[in-house]
């Protein structure tokens, strides 16, 4: 039975990540606080918990027309390339000094997400006509 809270935590975190609610965060905290998981453990461990979520998101996109494909051209080669440092970064490093960064974006997260974005309103028409209510 050892198993069942570890099963647990990832199921929880699977369905707050499919809601778009940052699963893979929490999944981080939950194994270094709750399960006592090394933290360069836990890492290996939520990027492989990314990668189905990843592709399964990707494939929604791409069927619903939300993929850019020149963005996607000069994104992709910088993403490879910096995850690559931060692969390097993450390894090479002691993981104490690891967790003062990764506090203090979780901290900036959290904060971010106590206000709200402000929604965009559409441009006037570009011939400057209003349309009249009658």
């Amino acid at each position: 039975m050892s198993w069942l809270l570890p099963f647990l935590c990832g199921v929880g975190t699977s369905i707050l990540s499919a809601w778009g609610v940052g699963g893979g965060t929490l999944l981080l905290l939950i194994m270094t606080l709750l399960l006592g998981v090394d933290q360069r453990t836990a890492q290996g461990i939520n990027l492989l918990f990314f990668l189905p979520t990843a592709a399964a998101a990707l494939v929604c996109h791409w069927r619903n027309g939300f993929l850019d494909r020149p963005t996607l051209k000069h994104a992709v080669p910088w993403a490879v390339i910096f995850a690559l440092i931060g692969a390097w970064i993450a390894t090479a490093v002691d993981v104490k000094i690891l967790r003062k960064p990764f506090g203090v974006y979780l901290l900036a997260s959290g904060v971010l997400m106590l206000w709200p974005r402000k929604e965009k309103t559409e441009p006037p028409p570009e011939d400057g006509s209003k349309k009249q209510n009658q």
